[in-house]
């Protein structure tokens, strides 16, 4: 039943995206409502009673000698139930189209030094809101506690709905709760979890400050029925950057220059590293500290354990139809978008100066993104402009 729902998922793309996230957020803001009513994790509580039954179960077999294999069948039974439940009421939002459709973006393939402008952009904004937020004597982001940072984490994403149209991002703005067992997380380097058959969204609370906004905007993400983890991270980095409080808005643009730092890495290690020995004061102090939790409790063997599944999961729903877009892909674009273009120059001209050829081939032969348009009376035929730009090159 679990595999005709994610083949369904793929072929009917359209279907997903028209009625199946608002079913879904509608079945998860149900949830919501009755469990955040306490402040506990009620699927951390539900997994302690099962493994109670599991094992008093299989004492029982050994007692009175019953078939072990049948023991076994019933177990993985409940497993597999557990499975297709999360997969009917959330796990096919990951089918559902690509998140640019829904934020209006038009999707370029770009060149290695937008990506390093826009990482640059993304550096020095958080260089200057690392000087803005609270800190404390030795230096080290001191972020207010988790319960009043989990309730602002709805604004970024309200703002977003209502004064961008992003609907998307409607849904139910509930706070995140803490997440129990955090040692474990930590050693699995996992900053939180969301639980769709719970509409429980939790944040590993021993993550270093500048990190605990940003997981809390990508697990609210999640809640809010966007599925895939680029999806989240992005999704994350808007409400942080839309958010009026000051932390919020430093942990979006640190997680998103590491995103894009590293991605320049994978390219390009040398540039990479002439943009890393820039950052200077706090925010190098942040970075290190921030990567230095997660080696000190990484967990090697646990982490190769969880990213084997996770992997596995990955490849196993992933459409093999559709190209998934990274995180950096998106913030690399929304640069593009939101300041590259938003500083072209619009200039009205005569169509018949050399004022044409000199402006076009100023915008264009920089390689910048540039727009020239052009401004003529009836009588001036469309054409005359077009020759013009065609003589320095730009088709």
């Amino acid at each position: 039943l679990t595999w005709v729902l994610t083949q369904m998922g793929q072929r009917y793309t359209n279907l997903m995206d028209m009625v199946y996230p608002y079913v879904t957020r509608s079945v998860q803001s149900f949830l919501t409502a009755w469990t955040g009513g306490v402040d506990f994790l009620v699927w951390q509580a539900v997994i302690l009673f099962l493994a109670v039954v599991l094992v008093a179960t299989l004492v029982l077999v050994f007692i009175f000698r019953a078939k072990v294999i049948r023991w076994l069948g019933w177990a993985l039974t409940v497993v597999m139930a557990v499975v297709l439940l999360h997969t009917g009421l959330y796990g096919l939002n990951r089918y559902a189209g690509p998140i640019e459709d829904d934020l209006r973006m038009d999707m370029v393939d770009y060149t290695q030094s937008e990506l390093e402008a826009a990482t640059i952009f993304y550096r020095d904004m958080a260089g200057e809101l690392s000087g803005k937020v609270s800190r404390d004597e030795s230096g080290d982001p001191a972020f207010a506690e988790f319960e009043e940072l989990a309730a602002l984490t709805g604004d970024g994403y309200r703002k977003l709905a209502r004064e961008r149209s992003f609907s998307i991002f409607g849904g139910d703005y509930t706070p995140v709760k803490k997440l129990g067992w955090a040692a474990i997380y930590s050693a699995q380097g996992k900053t939180g979890v969301t639980v769709a058959l719970t509409g429980e969204a939790a944040v590993n609370p021993r993550i270093p400050d500048q990190g605990i906004p940003f997981a809390m905007a990508h697990e609210m993400a999640h809640r809010l029925c966007i599925a895939r983890e680029d999806d989240a991270n992005f999704s994350a980095f808007l409400a942080c950057a839309e958010n009026a409080d000051t932390e919020y808005q430093y942990s979006g643009y640190f997680m998103a220059y590491r995103f894009c730092i590293e991605a320049l890495s994978s390219v390009d290690e040398a540039a990479a590293e002439e943009l890393s020995s820039a950052v200077t004061g706090n925010l190098a102090a942040d970075i290190d500290e921030y990567g230095k939790y997660f080696t000190e409790n990484r967990d090697e063997q646990m982490t190769m354990l969880v990213t084997t599944v996770t992997d596995t999961y990955e490849e196993a729903t992933a459409d093999a139809e559709v190209r998934y877009s990274s995180a950096c892909d998106y913030l690399v674009n929304w640069h593009i978008s939101e300041y590259t273009e938003a500083e072209e120059v619009e200039t009205k001209f005569d169509p018949y100066t050399e004022e044409v050829a000199v402006l076009s081939e100023k915008a264009f032969s920089t390689g910048d993104r540039a727009k020239v348009k052009c401004y003529g009376s009836d009588s001036v035929p469309e054409g005359v402009a077009i020759m013009r730009l065609e003589n320095v090159g730009v088709s």
